[in-house]
């Protein structure tokens, strides 16, 4: 399965790239499992997606949850919390 993954704001900055697109492994169907597979690439997306990180996500352009489901071709966006000020 392939989705384009997207980083915004600090997120883009740690891993260097405002996106990429990624081919999945089999099992790997979720966005917490997206997330996971990330972090096991280990260096900048291990400390950028932590599970200790509050992290935003956003499938095809709307808010999710870590459960919610991905598809082949869909738009999977990270960001941090949005502060204001």
């Amino acid at each position: 399965m392939k989705v384009k993954v997207l980083y915004f704001a600090g997120l883009r900055e740690q891993v260097g790239s405002s996106s990429e697109e990624l081919e999945l492994p089999a099992g790997v169907s979720t966005l917490a499992g997206l997330r996971s597979h990330l972090v096991a690439r280990g260096g900048v997306w291990q400390s950028a997606l932590a599970e200790t990180r509050l992290v935003r996500m956003a499938v095809n352009q709307q808010m999710a949850q870590a459960a919610s489901a991905i598809r082949s071709g869909d738009e999977v966006a990270f960001f941090p919390p949005v502060t204001g000020g």
